[in-house]
């Protein structure tokens, strides 16, 4: 009793009402008065989790930007850009995360479906290019914000994981009133209107991640698997006006020198991907919507691949060659987030000695022991450093003595919505039900029991 009344008080007195439907400008004050030392103790491991999944969904709720409701790319102003920068992949995980917050009340169901149609509406007018949209956006304008030199107008796998989220959002406002309607029916405007077989590149067998019309294809990069990509040829396959053949994701993404691997690290075989099997990530940013329970084609098990792919990255932070302080049982996870050094995807193979929250958090469905160990670490142990208003921070390393001071949206979704998948397996369950998917999986070639025969 007394931790719930510690969490009652922790929720309405630092920050008011979550359930407020504006969201906070840049410098809210809610930001200066935070104190993690403050946070509630001693929690059961479900107030755990529904603490730290809930704390995180303020990053897209109280930080989402106040005109178009979008997530921002990230907390802190870094790399020559400010507040008005938003993401569109982030954007799809915030959806996902706002689905979480209303299923589990956080906020109502109106109020989630109205913020999630103030960012469809926006997007509508904003910049797209065959209706695919840029990496960064405008959040008051929407006018396409460069991501590189040349990378100025589409990016198609952003633009997936965007979709990811609405989809979802479509199967979950299925209520017969009129906002639920409108929002259905703008999200099926959207996603019919996306040109994935444009990026083919003149009808090759393979898909291309960037167009601009500025730049045209002279980014030329190809979308080869394996990585965190797979959602980009699963939703291209399941469009119900632009789809790609199975040629296509057979020749294009089933390609290349990092895609089937075989090869045993710490004694866990790994079906796919990179030698130890690169950042975690790749097992988390497809996987919010694509059930991997049970999901299989002609390559890999996928509960296999993703579960074998943590195994090993738990296992390599447990040897930890490079003999860093803070490794071990309870503090491990290595993928892309900021570091000591500016941005790094962190893996086994590029080890700076960084943790990423992100990374444990992420992987609970597939380790949940060994995640609930991470978990309680991070907030028990070292909440005084790495917990904050948004949830965890983007990364620390003890033996630098660095603790992040950022979040980044494509860390912090992942954080709720693959929780939420562990406890409930909502997002799963709402993207395998699309029939579009369900077509788009058939035609790949994918086996699932929640695929409909």
């Amino acid at each position: 009793m007394k931790a719930k009344i510690l969490l009652l008080l922790y929720w309405l007195l630092p920050f008011g009402l979550l359930a407020q439907q504006k969201a906070a400008p840049a410098k809210a004050t809610a930001v200066t008065r935070f104190d993690p030392k403050q946070r509630p103790r001693n929690l059961s491991d479900e107030q755990l989790l529904d603490l730290v999944q809930r704390q995180t969904f303020r990053y897209f709720w109280d930080f989402g930007h106040p005109v178009s409701g979008m997530a921002r790319e990230r907390s802190n102003v870094a790399y020559e850009y400010g507040n008005e920068v938003v993401t569109t992949g982030g954007t799809g995980f915030g959806i996902m995360a706002i689905i979480v917050a209303a299923e589990r009340k956080w906020i109502t169901r109106e109020q989630a479906a109205a913020r999630i149609y103030k960012i469809v509406r926006f997007l509508e007018k904003s910049d797209s290019f065959h209706g695919v949209y840029p990496h960064w956006l405008n959040g008051a304008t929407g006018k396409v914000i460069r991501f590189s030199q040349k990378d100025d107008g589409a990016d198609l796998v952003e633009t997936s994981f965007l979709f990811e989220g609405l989809i979802c959002a479509r199967q979950y406002f299925t209520q017969e009133n009129q906002a639920e309607r409108d929002l259905r029916n703008h999200i099926l405007w959207m996603w019919e209107g996306v040109e994935w077989s444009w990026h083919q590149q003149g009808g090759q067998n393979v898909l291309y991640w960037h167009w601009s019309p500025n730049n045209g294809w002279s980014m030329n990069h190809q979308i080869h698997g394996y990585n965190e990509c797979l959602i980009t040829y699963v939703l291209a396959a399941s469009s119900p006006k632009y789809s790609i053949d199975k040629k296509v994701y057979d020749q294009g993404w089933a390609t290349g020198d990092y895609f089937r691997n075989g090869k045993s690290f710490y004694n866990t075989k790994l079906p796919l991907g990179f030698d130890y099997g690169g950042p975690l990530f790749f097992s988390h940013y497809t996987f919010l919507g694509l059930d991997p329970r049970g999901l299989k084609d002609q390559y890999a098990d996928y509960w296999e691949q993703n579960r074998n792919h943590t195994l090993i990255n738990h296992a390599y932070c447990l040897d930890n060659p490079k003999k860093y302080k803070g490794y071990g049982p309870n503090s491990w996870g290595l993928t892309a987030s900021d570091s000591y050094q500016g941005y790094a995807a962190h893996s086994p193979s590029e080890d700076l000695g960084v943790i990423s929250p992100t990374a444990a958090l992420s992987a609970m469905p597939y380790t949940p022991e060994f995640s609930m160990l991470a978990l309680k670490h991070f907030y028990n142990d070292l909440g005084d450093k790495i917990w904050s208003e948004y949830g965890f921070v983007d990364g620390f390393s003890e033996q630098h003595n660095w603790y992040a001071k950022s979040h980044l949206a494509i860390d912090q979704g992942p954080i709720v919505g693959m929780i939420e998948n562990h406890r409930s397996g909502l997002l799963w369950k709402l993207f395998m039900s699309s029939p579009d998917v369900q077509r788009g999986l058939t035609k790949l070639g994918f086996e699932s029991s929640q695929i409909k025969k």
